[in-house]
């Protein structure tokens, strides 16, 4: 892969919580909603069911998106965090049409295809947004969807395969920094915690190690710590 190449690959990471953190705290329409959607399931109830909240958009937002982007030899990493969703994905679409608007552009992610495209797109659409030119896939097959999945690059084939990102790094050797929090703890933080620069700064870690893991699927060499920008 040449350097033009990886220039055009914008590395994402977002974080999500449910918009209301409490089952007991959802309006009765709400309530009614999720509860259908877990109506066969006999084993754990609905409101057990509720700390699965933060993954699904129809009931939750993003707070806080991870980027990160070659130019000029380095790796420059941001976030943009916000208690309103709306500035978040306008500040990410600002971004996108101005830096990554063609389709030669690529978002990568893990487990991208099945919850960080998806994801972004339908709060676009949630909160009466334009999907930027980078983020119109519907109606593709997920084999027609060209942004990278380090997962999927991971599963050669294995529709069965689910590896998170830190296993990933863990099996290629590559440092992956431990952190004050984990996935499962990022709405105890916003919501508890009010504490969005934590968010951010794990957020910001995933991106950095995304990165790494990627660069092992390309033979792209490591990336040293000095190559690092934060901007």
């Amino acid at each position: 892969m040449t350097k033009t190449d990886i220039e055009k690959i914008l590395f994402i990471d977002i974080e999500t919580v449910p918009l209301v953190y409490k089952y007991d705290e959802l309006d009765e329409n709400t309530k009614e909603l999720w509860n259908k959607k877990w109506q066969y399931n006999k084993e754990v109830s609905a409101e057990q069911q509720y700390n699965k909240a933060g993954i699904y958009a129809e009931f939750s937002k993003v707070v806080c998106i991870g980027l990160g982007f070659y130019n000029q030899n380095k790796f420059r990493v941001k976030t943009i965090s916000s208690n309103n969703e709306v500035d978040i994905l306008n500040q990410f679409a600002d971004l996108l049409k101005s830096h990554f608007n063609t389709y030669s552009h690529l978002l990568c992610a893990h487990n991208g295809k099945e919850f960080d495209f998806p994801f972004l797109c339908r709060r676009f659409l949630i909160n009466n947004l334009s999907l930027p030119k980078t983020l119109q896939i519907q109606g593709l097959k997920p084999w027609e969807v060209k942004h990278i999945d380090t997962m999927d690059l991971w599963k050669f084939g294995d529709v069965k395969n689910f590896s998170s990102l830190n296993l990933l790094a863990h099996v290629f050797g590559i440092p992956s920094p431990k952190d004050e929090i984990d996935g499962s703890m990022v709405s105890k933080t916003f919501y508890e915690e009010k504490n969005l620069e934590k968010i951010a700064k794990y957020c910001q870690k995933d991106v950095i190690t995304l990165a790494r893991v990627y660069n092992r699927f390309v033979g792209l060499g490591n990336l040293p710590d000095e190559d690092i920008i934060f901007v």
